[in-house]
Formats: C-alpha cells, structure tokens, sequence
C-alpha cells in the first residue's frame, strides 16, 4: 500500500501543479508578469514532482513508469527556460520541447491504460491522460505559432487549462481506485 499511497499523493501534487501553471499561463490583469511567471515556475516545479513519484511507485519498470519519466523531464525542460539566464526565444524553446516532453510521456502512459480492464476508474485515468496530452500538445503549437511571431497565446492558456482539467480528472480516477481497493 505504500506505493499506491505516493502514487495518489503524486498524482494530486501533479493536479495542483498543472492547476498553479495554467494560471500563471492566463493573462489576469490583477497579477504582473512576474507573478504568473512565478505561478508557472511553481506549477512546473510541482507538477514533476508529483510525475516523480507516481514514477517511483511503479516497482517494476514498466512504460507507464517511463511515461511518467518523460514528463517529468518535460517539467524540468519547461523549469530551465524560465530559471535560467536564456534570451526570450531560448526560454519559448525549452517550453515547446518541455510540453512536447509532456504529451509524449502521457502518451507512453495512455498506451498502458488501453490495456487494462475496463472500470469507471479506468475510464476517469483515461480520459484524464487523453487531456493531458491534448493540453500539452495545444501549448506546444501555441509556442510554435508564437515562436513564428504569430500569437499563440490563446491556445497555450486554453491547452494549460485543458491539461489542468485531465490531471484533476486522472488524480480522482486514482483516488476513486485507491478508495476501492483500500477503503477511505
């Protein structure tokens, strides 16, 4: 059980840092720039720690481990453009390849939830992962339009809030699992 307790421990630290990154990712006017850059940052910084450890309560090494790998290298990707001393353009870069990190990771995790029994907590995973990589992907081609000096924006707060929406939705599938096999 003490793997299934990280695990679900992750899984909702990764739903709180998806969430803290979409808003840092939307453009509130009672915020400066450097307050929603920070929400970013935070998000990123939490959302590949919970990634880490629902990685590492996989025991055995599977794809779905890996997956969660990935995306937590796409966190960290996404860190280094906004931590480090980088021009506009290299920071817009690492956080194309950090989302495309991302949804690659997920998608690694998606594989292994098609395979499985079919459940409504299974369905809830799903769907949450299947989101997440849509969100990851909308943020990707949001920074390539906005890299090509067009304007992205909408699309990456839209794919922010997506990617929000399915980690809150796959850390509940979770829970709701965990519930069954353990009780409250």
């Amino acid at each position: 059980m003490k793997n299934e307790t990280k695990e679900l421990f992750g899984e909702w630290v990764q739903a709180a840092g998806t969430t803290l990154a979409a808003i840092g990712s939307t453009p509130l006017k009672r915020f400066t720039e450097s307050q929603l850059i920070n929400f970013i940052v935070w998000g990123n910084e939490l959302q590949a720690l919970g990634n880490s450890l629902i990685a590492d309560s996989e025991t055995n090494f599977t794809i779905d481990k890996i997956g969660n790998q990935i995306q937590a290298t796409g966190n960290v990707t996404t860190l280094a453009g906004f931590i480090l001393p980088v021009g506009e353009g290299t920071t817009l870069k690492l956080d194309i390849k950090g989302n495309l990190l991302q949804a690659l990771g997920g998608s690694a995790s998606l594989s292994v939830i098609l395979v499985e029994e079919s459940s409504i907590d299974a369905l809830y995973i799903l769907y949450g992962i299947l989101l997440q990589v849509i969100g990851n992907s909308m943020q990707a081609i949001g920074g390539i339009i906005d890299l090509r000096g067009g304007e992205g924006g909408k699309i990456i707060t839209s794919g922010s809030w997506i990617q929000a929406i399915g980690s809150i939705i796959q850390a509940v599938g979770v829970t709701n699992d965990f519930v069954d096999k353990y009780g409250s």
